[in-house]
Order: structure tokens, then C-alpha cells, then sequence
């Protein structure tokens, strides 16, 4: 617990005001090799009238979104109230519910939804990737049949990784911001082989995921 505590607690209000530009902007293009339009387009591509947002971060990826309707209905879910707070802001537009949750257990949520999306949670969280597996089906247990869990996530192994971008998750895998030195793309793989209908693609050290439970 103390791990998955640690993989969040860096999300406080004065690093989200300056996340999205150091994210989107410098890390991601420049470290991952991945342009968040990549992930914007899985996102769009992917969400659906009623959706669950798994570690919300600073809600760039909804608040950018080509939704189906024009009054979605948003479950939030992340287990740092700072987040929370300042995504259900940012999506003041839309009907929004805030649950403080680790997604390593089952969500205590309200069901079923039409989506749930994961985007750059599962490095954040300690273990395997395999053992992060339960995190899909966590999320699969509360889509409606035909629903779309999706995600994306940085892996350090069997991907292409550039010096730089090893330097960084190795820094931030020992200050316990990442805990990815051993999500494999083979490991996610396997995790998403636990689905019957699944797409994987890879842009840089970023994997893109798409199931349907």
C-alpha cells in the first residue's frame, strides 16, 4: 500500500497546474516518443455516453474529448482527492461523480458504464504488469457487455526505449513515481489475451490498449 500511495502522492495541486506542458509537450514527444494526439485519438475513438475515468490526472484527456453526446455522464475515480477535485473543475460542463478508490480493488462503483479509460495509470502503480492485469478486469466488471476498456501506459521492456528515456523512468522509478522496470510488452500481452477482443499498438515506449469484456 505504501507503494501505490507513493505512485500517486505526486499529483498535488502545485505539479498539476504545470502537468499538461510537461507531459504533453516535453515528456511525451520528446522521452516517450509519443505524441498525446496519438492518445487523444484512442480516447476519442474509444469513449462512450456513460464513462468511468480510471486515475484522472488532470482530466486533459476528457476535457479534450469528442464525446458521442453532448451531456456525458463521468464517473471519476482515483485515490488522491487532489486530482479528483481539480479534473471535476476542469469537466464542470458535465455531470461528473468524484469516488476516491485504489483500482487495484474492486471500484465502488455504480454501474454499468459504456467505457472506462486508463491512460498513463498502470506505470504509476507497483507490481507486474501481470499483477496489474486486475486492473482491466476491475474496470471490464463494470462495463456493459459490448463496452470498451481502454488505456495507455509506458513500458520499459521489449519496446523501443532512447537513452534519455531510460534515464527518466529510472529516476522516476527510484523516487516511486513509476513502478514499470518490469512492464514488459509481452506481459501486457498476456494480460490483454485475457480478453476476448483486444488491440494493442505501440508508438515509442507507449503501449495503446482497446478491450471489449
Amino acid at each position: 500500500m505504501d507503494d501505490v500511495l507513493a505512485g500517486q502522492a505526486i499529483y498535488r495541486k502545485d505539479v498539476l497546474s504545470f502537468y499538461d506542458f510537461s507531459v504533453n509537450h516535453v515528456t511525451m514527444p520528446w522521452f516517450w516518443r509519443c505524441p498525446v494526439a496519438e492518445v487523444q485519438s484512442l480516447y476519442d475513438a474509444s469513449v462512450g455516453a456513460r464513462h468511468l475515468e480510471m486515475g484522472v490526472g488532470t482530466g486533459y484527456l476528457p476535457a479534450h474529448a469528442q464525446f458521442p453526446v453532448p451531456d456525458p455522464r463521468i464517473t471519476l475515480v482515483d485515490l488522491n482527492p487532489a486530482p479528483l477535485a481539480y479534473t471535476a473543475r476542469r469537466l464542470s460542463q458535465y455531470a461528473t461523480t468524484l469516488v476516491r478508490a485504489n483500482v487495484l480493488e474492486p471500484l465502488p462503483v455504480q454501474g454499468p458504464f459504456d467505457s472506462a479509460a486508463m491512460n498513463f495509470l498502470l506505470h504509476c502503480v507497483p507490481g507486474s504488469i501481470e499483477d496489474k492485469g486486475v486492473i482491466l478486469r476491475n474496470a471490464a466488471a463494470v462495463v456493459k457487455p459490448g463496452g470498451i476498456v481502454f488505456g495507455s501506459t509506458i513500458l520499459s521492456s521489449d519496446v523501443p526505449v532512447t537513452p534519455q528515456a531510460r534515464l527518466l523512468m529510472k529516476v522516476f522509478n527510484a523516487r516511486g513515481i513509476f513502478h514499470n522496470d518490469r512492464d514488459t510488452l509481452a506481459g501486457l500481452r498476456t494480460v490483454l489475451s485475457g480478453f476476448d477482443r483486444h488491440k494493442l499498438v505501440v508508438r515509442g515506449c507507449v503501449a495503446l490498449f482497446r478491450v471489449r469484456p
